[in-house]
Protein backbone atom coordinates (compact mmCIF):
# COMPACT_ATOMS: atom_id res chain seq x y z
CA UNK A 1 0.00 0.00 0.00
CA UNK A 2 1.13 3.44 -0.65
CA UNK A 3 1.26 6.11 1.92
CA UNK A 4 0.96 9.99 1.30
CA UNK A 5 4.10 12.15 1.33
CA UNK A 6 3.43 13.04 5.41
CA UNK A 7 3.75 10.03 5.97
CA UNK A 8 6.91 8.78 3.92
CA UNK A 9 10.24 9.11 5.10
CA UNK A 10 13.40 9.85 3.26
CA UNK A 11 15.14 6.92 2.53
CA UNK A 12 17.87 6.23 5.44
CA UNK A 13 17.57 9.54 6.68
CA UNK A 14 14.22 9.14 8.40
CA UNK A 15 12.95 12.93 8.00
CA UNK A 16 9.78 13.59 6.82
CA UNK A 17 9.93 14.73 2.54
CA UNK A 18 7.82 18.02 3.56
CA UNK A 19 10.60 18.67 5.44
CA UNK A 20 13.45 17.86 3.22
CA UNK A 21 11.91 20.05 0.24
CA UNK A 22 11.36 22.62 2.51
CA UNK A 23 14.88 23.18 3.50
CA UNK A 24 16.54 22.58 0.00
CA UNK A 25 13.71 25.37 -1.19
CA UNK A 26 14.82 27.67 1.78
CA UNK A 27 18.21 26.95 1.05
CA UNK A 28 18.09 27.78 -2.85
CA UNK A 29 16.40 31.37 -1.99
CA UNK A 30 19.15 32.03 0.39
CA UNK A 31 22.10 31.65 -1.57
CA UNK A 32 19.85 33.05 -4.18
CA UNK A 33 19.60 36.48 -2.13
CA UNK A 34 23.18 35.78 -0.67
CA UNK A 35 24.63 36.45 -4.79
CA UNK A 36 21.71 39.25 -5.36
CA UNK A 37 23.74 42.68 -5.63
CA UNK A 38 20.69 44.81 -5.36
CA UNK A 39 20.10 45.74 -1.98
CA UNK A 40 16.50 46.90 -1.10
CA UNK A 41 14.86 48.16 2.17
CA UNK A 42 13.58 44.59 3.74
CA UNK A 43 16.25 42.59 2.41
CA UNK A 44 17.13 42.01 6.11
CA UNK A 45 13.52 40.91 7.15
CA UNK A 46 13.71 38.03 4.10
CA UNK A 47 16.76 36.85 5.42
CA UNK A 48 15.20 37.07 8.81
CA UNK A 49 12.33 35.02 7.85
CA UNK A 50 14.39 32.17 5.83
CA UNK A 51 16.54 31.57 8.92
CA UNK A 52 13.56 30.86 10.64
CA UNK A 53 11.85 28.58 8.19
CA UNK A 54 15.41 26.68 7.88
CA UNK A 55 15.53 26.74 12.16
CA UNK A 56 11.41 25.13 12.11
CA UNK A 57 12.33 22.89 9.51
CA UNK A 58 15.28 21.37 11.67
CA UNK A 59 13.54 21.33 14.34
CA UNK A 60 11.27 18.42 13.34
CA UNK A 61 7.73 19.46 11.50
CA UNK A 62 7.30 22.77 11.58
CA UNK A 63 3.73 24.80 12.88
CA UNK A 64 2.06 25.56 9.23
CA UNK A 65 0.77 28.70 10.50
CA UNK A 66 4.18 29.93 11.26
CA UNK A 67 5.45 28.53 8.08
CA UNK A 68 3.05 30.82 6.31
CA UNK A 69 3.57 33.86 8.01
CA UNK A 70 7.33 33.62 7.16
CA UNK A 71 6.53 32.65 3.57
CA UNK A 72 3.67 35.81 3.19
CA UNK A 73 6.88 38.34 4.93
CA UNK A 74 9.43 36.58 2.78
CA UNK A 75 7.13 37.25 -0.68
CA UNK A 76 6.20 40.81 0.93
CA UNK A 77 10.14 41.65 1.10
CA UNK A 78 11.50 40.20 -2.13
CA UNK A 79 8.03 40.53 -3.99
CA UNK A 80 9.17 43.04 -6.64
CA UNK A 81 12.47 41.29 -6.96
CA UNK A 82 11.83 39.18 -10.44
CA UNK A 83 15.26 37.26 -10.46
CA UNK A 84 14.28 35.55 -7.13
CA UNK A 85 10.61 34.88 -8.07
CA UNK A 86 11.66 31.11 -9.27
CA UNK A 87 13.25 30.47 -5.49
CA UNK A 88 10.36 32.26 -3.62
CA UNK A 89 7.55 30.28 -5.89
CA UNK A 90 9.70 26.89 -4.60
CA UNK A 91 9.93 27.92 -1.27
CA UNK A 92 5.99 28.55 -1.39
CA UNK A 93 5.23 24.82 -3.01
CA UNK A 94 7.28 23.61 -0.14
CA UNK A 95 5.44 25.19 2.58
CA UNK A 96 1.85 23.86 0.48
CA UNK A 97 3.40 20.42 1.05
CA UNK A 98 2.35 20.67 5.15
CA UNK A 99 -1.12 21.79 4.28
CA UNK A 100 -3.71 24.28 3.66
CA UNK A 101 -4.76 27.12 6.50
CA UNK A 102 -7.56 26.70 9.08
CA UNK A 103 -10.42 28.16 6.93
CA UNK A 104 -11.78 31.48 8.57
CA UNK A 105 -15.17 31.84 9.61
Amino acid sequence: MLRSVEQRAVAGSGEDPRVSELRAAVSRLRRELAGHPAEFPDRAVAEDELAALDAMAISGVPEVPRLRRSLLLIAGSIGSVSALAGAVTDVRKAVELFGEPPGRY
